[in-house]
């Protein structure tokens, strides 16, 4: 693939003085790791963090098509998300490049798919520490989080955030709305929390999490997005969001192991602790029925 087309303009520029990288290598990152990334973007509503002046500078999200065309990225049917501009999808690697030539460093996706976008077919639970709580707690928490949704005959994928964090997304058949979706997955760490209350809250701020972990269920809801996999975070070191199998789980280091500039190792192993994904998915209403939840 042809990384000028479309041209990256200032490629030279450093858009992150931790790690020295430019805008130029950001882009060549996304041009080497799109055979990877594009399946966890294909077909979904996208986010994205615009950095017009590096990780450093102000950031900005954009979830509609306000700033003009960029090449490759498609927009959506504006009935998709009534009343706002249209969502944005990105397909191809052309759409990667066009991204990062308009100074996209992260990319988000939507928990459901353009073509049924009112049943969501997949939960996210975002592991996000507080003040204080060490590495080897957010395992810890990762790891209860399996065991409960394994309780629940739910399969469960896990990968890095990139950041500090650990994301737990659970594959589910498109039965419900958003709505149901986002309520079971607050049952699910309203569980937790009073099973675990040392290690896990299900309160977002701050205040409600020092010294544990805040188990975001609100990733569910309509308009929440995620970073995708193989996505760069826009923070200093730009690290990656990275697929893990849960075997690697007590092996990773932090949640920002991989970041652009130290990918290379990380790229054979690819997307295979996911590859089971697309044939695990299971419905929601045993699991509402063991909880005893049922949407209203």
């Amino acid at each position: 693939m042809n990384v000028a087309a479309p041209r990256i303009t200032h490629a030279d520029r450093v858009i992150d003085a931790a790690s020295g990288t430019t805008k130029g290598a950001l882009a060549a990152y996304y041009a080497t790791v799109a055979p990877l990334m594009l399946p966890h973007l294909r077909g979904r509503p996208v986010a994205l963090v615009r950095a017009p002046d590096g990780v450093g500078g102000e950031l900005f999200f954009q979830k509609h098509a306000e700033h003009g065309e960029m090449p490759g990225v498609r927009q959506l049917d504006p009935a998709l998300d009534p009343g706002h501009a249209p969502l944005l999808q990105i397909d191809s690697a052309e759409g990667l490049l066009g991204a990062a030539q308009f100074n996209v460093v992260e990319l988000h996706t939507w928990n459901a798919v353009s073509r049924a976008f009112g049943q969501p077919d997949r939960m996210t639970f975002d592991l996000d520490p507080g003040e204080g709580v060490e590495w080897p707690r957010m395992q810890e928490a990762a790891l209860l989080v399996r065991i409960l949704l394994d309780e629940l005959g739910l399969p469960s994928f896990l990968k890095t955030s990139g950041g500090k964090g650990l994301h737990v997304v659970v594959p589910i058949r498109r039965e419900h709305g958003w709505d149901e979706v986002k309520g079971f997955s607050q049952v699910v760490v309203q569980h937790l929390a009073r099973a675990v209350p040392e290690r896990i809250v299900a309160k977002s701020g701050p205040r409600n999490r020092v010294g544990r972990i805040f188990a975001d269920y609100l990733r569910n809801g309509f308009g929440a997005t995620t970073i995708s996999a193989w996505s760069a975070r826009a923070r200093p070191g730009l690290g990656v969001s990275v697929p893990l199998d849960w075997d690697e789980l007590f092996d990773v280091e932090s949640a920002a192991q991989w970041t652009v500039a130290r990918i290379g190792e990380r790229l054979a192993v690819g997307n295979r602790p996911w590859e089971a994904m697309e044939r695990s998915r299971r419905g929601l209403g045993a699991a509402m029925r063991t909880l005893g939840w049922m949407p209203g």
